[in-house]
Parts: structure tokens; C-alpha cells; sequence
């Protein structure tokens, strides 16, 4: 069942447009990238741009993880077989690999690259000094730069906009960023004072206080539930507003959004047509950013 949702989505969001699929080779330990590999096979190769990653584990062992050459090279290869694909567009360090020399991650990069294996390399999550040594590298010995940047960024995770975002703009490196409904919190699912709605990820035990417990807090919520009459003023829904406010931003590329059902993506491609002029957007940051976290 799950496998013909994701394939009605796919095909959903390439109809409305949408040609930038990303995942990454440790989500379902392989199988997210098969899945996926699935759903475009029908597509020409040409017309969508790919995106996986290579640093988490993947197995037991000690190389079976981090940015090493070895890693790199043997989970790009595995990764264009699960996705049924000769190359990858966009191969993604998923974190950076302290236990790694840089120069070591860059010039096996450059070496995908220079055999047609992958088109671009980018990295996630990667703190400014990460990138700026990478830039700097890479210049000094001569391989082609990081193109992209994931990093996570919404209303209420504003970090990179101190020091990421000024460095990527400066270098032409483009920002692909996650979580921009913040968990879903920026959607107002989650109401201040009540019970996280069942199915939810509030609603699982161990989620909530994972990956959720810093966006479930009552400011938190109260704030996000001021921003309706905003969304209310401009006909489109909180979490369209939280989207075009991401989008709006110009050193970012594009965001990643998830979707269970079709219906799900018509609201996020909505998005992308909205305007938000310099009244609202300072309307919004009055509300959130006593609670935001930078």
C-alpha cells in the first residue's frame, strides 16, 4: 500500500512540475532509493533532478560509514543500483566526517564527477567554517566546488541565516533546505493546550520528544497560532505561509517538503506563487522571533 502511495505522489509532483527528488541511501537502509528508482523509472532521465547522500551508517562495520573514499565510492555505486540509474545529479554529504580528511572527501567527489558518476556535489548540515574550508580546498586544488547546501531552516530555525547563508551566497552555493513546516508544527496541526492529534508525529511515542518537543512548547504554539489571521488576510493556509516565507529567502534554492497524499503536494506547489511583501514578512517576525530558535 505504502509503495503505491509513494508512487501516486511522485508522479503527482512531477505532473505539477516539481523535478528535484531527493533521499538518501540510509533512509529504510536502501529502500527509500528503490522505491523511488521505482517510481521514476517511467520518467526520462533528463527531465528530473536526483538527489541522494552518503555519510551515515550503513552497516556494522568501519567502513561502512563517514566520507572516506572508500565509503564514498562504494555507496555511490550502491546507491545507482537501488535507484536503477547510471548517475546521480546531486551526491550530498549527509553530515560532515570529522574522522576524515577533507581533502581526502573532496577529491573522491571530484573523482564521481570527473567519471560522469554524479553531476554535483553538496553537503548537509555542514557549519560555515565546514563549507568555507571546503570552498577553500577545493580552489586550492583545483576540483570542482560544492554546489549545494541542505540545511535545516523554517520560521522557527533560523540559524544559518547568521553566517551559512551570507558564506553560500558569496560562493554560488545553493541552499536545498528541510523542514521547512518545522515537523509540521508551522501547519497549526498542533494546537496550544490539546493533545497532539491522532496519526501525527506528536502522537508516537519517542517521536515527539525526538525530533518535536522543542516546536511543542505553549510559546511555541501560541505564537504559531497567531500567524493564522496573516495567512487568513492572504487566502492561503499557515502552512503555505510558512513555505513561501522559506522561499522567499534568495540564497535559498528550493525546500523539501514530504507528502503522503497527492492533495498534499497541490497545497505546497501553491505555495511558490505566493508574494509576501516587506509589511507581513516584518508582521511575522514580530510574532516569532521572540520564540524562534537562531
Amino acid at each position: 500500500m505504502w509503495r503505491k502511495r509513494a508512487n501516486a505522489c511522485v508522479r503527482h509532483a512531477f505532473d505539477r512540475g516539481i523535478n528535484l527528488f531527493d533521499t538518501s541511501n540510509t533512509y529504510g537502509h536502501g529502500g527509500a532509493e528503490e522505491v523511488l528508482g521505482r517510481a521514476l523509472r517511467d520518467f526520462p532521465r533528463s527531465s528530473y533532478v536526483l538527489a541522494t547522500k552518503v555519510c551515515r551508517p550503513m552497516g556494522e562495520g568501519p567502513n561502512d560509514r563517514g566520507l572516506s573514499r572508500k565509503h564514498i565510492m562504494e555507496q555511490a555505486h550502491a546507491s545507482m543500483r537501488r535507484l536503477g540509474v547510471d548517475y546521480i545529479d546531486l551526491y550530498q554529504c549527509h553530515r560532515y566526517d570529522v574522522d576524515t580528511p577533507l581533502d581526502e572527501t573532496l577529491r573522491a567527489l571530484d573523482d564521481l564527477i570527473g567519471d560522469g558518476k554524479i553531476l554535483y556535489a553538496g553537503v548537509s548540515e555542514w557549519s560555515a567554517v565546514q563549507i568555507d574550508d571546503a570552498v577553500h580546498h577545493a580552489k586550492r586544488l583545483n576540483l570542482h566546488p560544492i554546489a549545494s547546501n541542505q540545511p535545516r531552516y523554517n520560521l522557527l530555525e533560523r540559524y544559518i541565516e547568521r553566517e551559512v547563508l551570507p558564506l553560500c551566497e558569496r560562493e554560488g552555493i545553493g541552499q536545498i533546505v528541510f523542514s521547512p513546516l518545522a515537523q509540521g508544527v508551522l501547519t497549526g496541526k498542533y494546537q496550544p493546550g490539546q493533545p497532539a492529534p491522532e496519526g501525527s508525529r506528536g502522537a508516537i511515542a519517542g517521536v515527539a520528544s525526538q525530533f518535536l518537543e522543542p516546536f511543542l512548547q505553549e510559546p511555541v504554539l501560541r505564537a504559531v497560532d497567531r500567524l493564522r489571521p496573516i495567512a487568513a488576510e492572504l487566502h492561503i493556509t499557515l502552512g503555505q505561509l510558512a513555505l513561501a516565507w522559506v522561499l522567499r529567502q534568495p540564497g535559498v534554492s528550493s525546500a523539501i517538503t514530504g507528502a503522503s497524499r497527492p492533495e498534499q503536494i497541490d497545497e505546497n506547489v501553491q505555495a511558490a506563487e505566493v508574494a509576501l511583501n516587506t509589511a507581513v514578512l516584518q508582521a511575522i517576525d514580530e510574532i516569532i522571533v521572540p520564540v524562534a530558535f537562531s
